[in-house]
Order: C-alpha cells, then structure tokens, then sequence
C-alpha cells in the first residue's frame, strides 16, 4: 500500500470516528488560548485545564499578568511541570505582548515566536486553534502515530510536520492534527494496551 493510500485511510477513519473536534485547552481569548499552549508543554491538557481558571481570574490578560510576581504566577501554576521556568516566561511574555503589540496577540509565526516559551509547535496551535491558519502542530503523539502508520520517516516533529502536510489535503490540518491526537488517547497511548489501535491493524494487517 502505497504512502498516499494509507494517509487516505487514516484521515478517512478519524472523520468517521471524530467528525467534529474540540479545542482540548479551555480558554475564552487568544491570549488565555496562548498562555495554555505555552503550559501544556511537558505536562496534561487535563491538568493545565484543572489550573488554568484560577490563573485566568487573576490574569486574563497580558496587562494584569505583567503586574503579577513570577513568585505569584508560580504559586497559581504550580502543579504542573516546569513551573519555575513556565512563571518566568509567562511575566516576560506577558511584558512583550504590552510592549510590541499594545496587548494584542500577534497573527504571524515569526512575532509569535520572538515571545518567551512559544516554539514552533505553540505558535502553530495559535495560529491554526485561534486564528484559523492552515498549521499542522506536530507533538509527540503525532509524531508517534505517523511513525507507526509509516506516514513518516521523519527523526522529529520538525521533519513529521513537512511530511504531514504534504501527504494531507491543506484544508483537513486543523482538524486533522487534532483528530490524531485524540486517536492516540483513546486507542493507542503512548504506554498502555495498543491492542484497539485498529488503525494500525487496518493499514498493515
């Protein structure tokens, strides 16, 4: 089967099984949809969700979260990895966002990822989640799953986003980047029973 068939499939079986896809992070505006990307490295969308409304009552916005402490800001957020470093760049992002763009969460990759602990994969998920842009976010469980679906030969997520978005339909990125990731959790997780991966079957069996 070639590469091109086998791509077909897998994005013909996730819109059987995820015809319409949430946005996993809670938020209610670009800049709390960027501060829960920006923490959801290394850590849960579940548990940046469980921490994230208390942190948005006290800075919902990038002008009352520069006022905040980094001590502050990692009292709220200290439940979930990387704290320290994730409090710090939260202050410093939230400074830049008032300073160069009056508040305002740009709408280009290169702006997105001049700001302290927005890489690549963060600006893609604001740039395709918030504001609509064609982006395919690779994380490790897409990487994972289109390495076991032999979609890629890719050694990182860098090399697995170009091969993604050459084997699918520009129009399907959004959706389909989020499709994967909800296939991984519920049919083959990272570590766990891979035995209702039937995607996998399907393609190779």
């Amino acid at each position: 089967m070639l590469k091109k068939q086998r791509a077909e499939i897998v994005r013909t079986e996730l819109e059987k099984l995820y015809p319409t896809v949430p946005i996993p992070l809670d938020h209610n505006c670009h800049f709390t949809l960027l501060v829960a990307v920006a923490l959801s490295a290394q850590t849960t969308d579940k548990k940046v969700n469980q921490i994230s409304p208390k942190l948005f009552e006290v800075a919902g916005d990038p002008f009352k979260m520069k006022e905040l402490e980094v001590d502050e800001i990692k009292y709220l957020i200290k439940e979930i990895g990387l704290a320290n470093t994730k409090a710090k760049n939260l202050k410093r992002m939230s400074e830049l966002l008032v300073e160069r763009h009056n508040g305002v969460v740009p709408q280009t990759y290169e702006e997105l990822e001049a700001l302290p602990g927005v890489g690549h994969k963060t600006a893609s998920v604001v740039m395709s989640q918030g504001f609509g842009f064609p982006a395919f976010p690779v994380d490790t469980h897409i990487h994972r799953l289109m390495t076991q679906w032999k979609l890629t030969s890719g050694k990182n997520v860098v090399e697995t986003e170009k091969d993604a978005k050459k084997l699918f339909p520009k129009e399907t990125w959004n959706k389909l980047h989020l499709q994967i990731i909800f296939y991984g959790r519920e049919y083959s997780p990272a570590r766990g029973n891979q035995d209702n991966d039937y995607i996998t079957k399907m393609l190779f069996e």
